[in-house]
């Protein structure tokens, strides 16, 4: 009787080293993404050894963490700032590695039980709780601002309320959004990896929700692939490499999501005041630095420059690619409308989960006595925001569509290989 107990001890122990090794692994390509995209944006150079903070500040808003910005420019004198933004880049990198530490000891096998799956999410949960307390605790610093020469500058000299700015973490927050991000990536590591084992009972679910999920995925980091290449163009043609990478390492799928969306028909309104800036593409800029709300569509940007019709037309070959790949890998038994509902549905998923994470805020500003904001450069403001429930049902509907329409070849091909079988 005591032998199963001493074989189940080294399979626990093992399954924590796996565990260990595939959150670690995730940590340290998060930490080098994001350390690589803030030194080519200039944040080595931040004061009093802040570097490291930030570093842990932008992994905890990459996992869904909520960091506070905070300023005090003495007693006669009020700073205002606020940030809300996901670095994609490095949530991604994140999300692929960790789901793949994930799926690694369930591979080979067709079904697992719930409770070994259960087993493996809990070692993951309990390790990544650890890592979010002390992402938390270390992203926490303070900046002076320097306010330059002039008015502005006496002003504050005058009355001691030099400005300074900082950044601290909500810990509860953090932790709570952090291990639903968790819970997100390995419950989407299951739904959408081919090969990963179910439950038994889940098994009959496979044929047609796992098809249309791995298509998206598929479709999303195509889409990726497609800006990494125009970035890489746009940098050997047009200089500012270092502010291109930047972007690269930090929020390239940010913005191609955003395109994506855009080919599908959404809108997406904003505004820029300041001297913020999106390094680019430079049209995005263009476009919402206006006195009012605008809209970034298909329609302002092809009234701006023409050229980019090509946004739906890439996003129609990317879809259709995708889905004749699913298609043609499907048993040949399955309809049309079982290729395009899933992908309806799994599309419309994928756009709300670009709507929700894609949303960009930022503003700041110094006002003295209670008088406004002052001077042109210690203000301003920056949001982008989509029309979410248009993008959703756009979305919905491109992948209704292209479910037939890029299933038609694949059955066509299919019943062309059993005809020509002996």
């Amino acid at each position: 009787m005591s032998a199963p107990t001493v074989s189940a001890r080294p399979t626990a122990q093992h399954g924590w080293a796996q565990a260990v090794a595939a959150v670690l692994t995730g940590l340290a390509v998060m930490v080098l993404v994001a350390a690589l995209g803030l030194w080519a944006a200039g944040a080595a150079d931040l004061p009093d050894g802040a570097f490291p903070r930030v570093v842990a500040a932008t992994l905890v808003t990459a996992v869904g963490g909520s960091v506070e910005l905070s300023g005090n420019a003495g007693a006669l004198a009020q700073t205002r700032a606020g940030l809300t933004v996901m670095p994609l880049s490095v949530t991604l990198v994140g999300a692929l590695v960790i789901g793949a530490g994930f799926l690694r000891p369930l591979r080979h096998r067709a079904v697992a039980s719930a409770g070994e799956l259960a087993g493996w999410a809990v070692r993951f949960a309990v390790l990544w709780l650890l890592v979010l307390i002390g992402l938390a605790f270390g992203a926490r610093q303070t900046f002076a601002v320097d306010v330059g020469s002039g008015t502005l500058s006496d002003l504050t000299g005058l009355f001691d309320a030099a400005p300074r700015v900082g950044f601290t973490t909500d810990v509860p927050l953090t932790v709570l959004f952090g291990l639903l991000w968790l819970a997100g990536v390995l419950l989407l590591a299951l739904l959408v990896a081919r090969g990963a084992p179910l439950p038994g009972r889940l098994l009959r679910f496979q044929e047609s929700v796992r098809p249309a999920a791995h298509a998206v995925l598929v479709l999303l980091l195509a889409s990726v692939v497609v800006s990494l290449v125009v970035a890489l163009i746009t940098a050997a043609t047009r200089g500012h490499v270092q502010a291109i990478f930047a972007l690269i390492l930090l929020g390239l799928p940010n913005l191609a999501w955003l395109a994506l969306t855009i080919g599908l028909g959404a809108t997406w309104n904003g505004r820029v005041d300041g001297p913020f800036g999106l390094p680019m593409p430079h049209v995005l800029d263009a476009i919402l630095r206006t006195p009012d709300v605008s809209a970034l569509n298909l329609r302002s940007l092809t009234d701006y420059d023409g050229r980019w019709w090509w946004l739906p037309v890439v996003d129609a070959i990317l879809l259709l690619a995708v889905v004749f790949r699913m298609a043609a890998r499907s048993p040949g038994r399955i309809r049309l409308w079982r290729h395009a509902v899933p992908l309806a549905v799994a599309l419309a998923s994928a756009v709300l989960m670009i709507c929700l994470t894609g949303r960009l805020s930022a503003h700041y500003g110094l006002s003295l006595l209670g008088i406004g904001d002052l001077g042109g450069g210690m203000s301003g403001e920056l949001f982008l925001k989509p029309q979410l429930w248009r993008a959703v049902g756009l979305g919905a509907l491109w992948g209704l569509v292209a479910g037939f329409l890029g299933g038609l070849p694949a059955r066509r091909l299919q019943r062309r290989g059993e005809g020509e079988q002996p």
